[in-house]
């Protein structure tokens, strides 16, 4: 595994890449990913030079490099890279506008090179770890507070409107119909989706995937956020990644509905939302979640569809 040292090139070594995300980088990126998974050693020592840093192993990967560094005035930090999109863009620009409140602060970027320079929360222990469900969704929902602003006027943020066109590519691709997603589910989303944005209130600049992996033990607060998407869209829509998440672990309780139904509680109840919202959002985004990692990576979306059979359930 490779370790930049701020010293220079000289010390550089391979980069030994988990299989994993090689693929996922070449899936999603093709020829691009691929002329990026190459250039990656030489863009860490262009980093190291540039701040001054000393880089350890990455943190466990998925669809960007991101590892714990320390600047050389001693202060830890996290650089994040990935493949130069607009995810990446409208991610520092999220981090600029939400100035560290109730998230990461976001140190330097470069928006060509696809690299964030960003504060590292320490302990950094995923609110995942937190095993009482209430309190870890009492807990997102304080950090949900601190987060959500108005957006700035000259804004190139997605919505949630344009997240939710994605069913129309889900169409395009299997002729109209939903492919290996369940119709009825499929319908019950588009629909859920028009009428909930026809009657949304006004947009805020939301987190967009915020759930348990994504909040984290920190110093200057006891939860902060990491890895905002930028959305805009009401607030109530913020609660469907977490309702959704962990997959595997709402999937493999004793009774998933009753524990998605307390969790739907509890946000009602701190932010003042109404129940049969936040399960319609949950069921909308959850069957388009499924959609985008059968978009993706082809696979994967099976636990998402048994989410939104147990909303459903609830009566989404």
């Amino acid at each position: 595994m490779l370790y930049w040292r701020r010293r220079g090139l000289a010390e550089r070594r391979i980069v030994e890449l988990p299989a994993q995300f090689s693929q996922t980088i070449t899936a999603l990126y093709g020829d691009a990913g691929r002329d990026w998974l190459a250039a990656l050693p030489a863009l860490l020592g262009a980093c190291a030079q540039r701040w001054g840093l000393t880089i350890g192993a990455p943190f466990a990967l998925s669809y960007n490099y991101a590892a714990p560094a320390l600047r050389a005035d001693g202060l830890p930090v996290v650089l994040k890279l990935g493949v130069p999109n607009p995810e990446l863009t409208n991610e520092a620009a999220a981090l600029r506008q939400y100035a560290g409140r109730g998230i990461v602060r976001l140190l330097d970027s470069d928006a060509a090179c696809g690299v964030l320079l960003l504060e590292r929360l320490l302990p950094g222990t995923m609110l995942a770890a937190v095993e009482d469900d209430d309190a870890a969704t009492q807990r997102a929902a304080e950090v949900m507070r601190a987060l959500w602003c108005p957006p700035p006027p000259d804004h190139t943020f997605p919505t949630v409107a344009r997240w939710a066109q994605g069913f129309t590519r889900l169409r395009a691709r299997f002729g109209g119909g939903t492919g290996p997603l369940p119709a009825a589910l499929v319908e019950r989303a588009e629909a859920l989706f028009a009428e909930l944005l026809a009657s949304a209130g006004p947009p805020m600049l939301l987190h967009g995937d915020l759930h348990h992996f994504n909040i984290l033990a920190a110093e200057r607060a006891p939860w902060l956020a990491i890895d905002p998407k930028g959305v805009l869209g009401e607030p109530a829509y913020e609660v469907a990644a977490f309702l959704r998440n962990p997959p595997g672990r709402v999937l493999a309780a004793p009774q998933p509905a009753r524990l998605l139904a307390r969790r739907v509680a509890i946000f009602a109840e701190m932010l003042g939302f109404e129940r049969a919202r936040l399960l319609a959002w949950g069921l909308a985004h959850t069957v388009l979640s499924a959609w985008w990692s059968l978009e993706d990576v082809g696979q994967g979306w099976e636990p998402d569809i048994a989410l939104a059979q147990q909303l459903v359930a609830l009566g989404a």
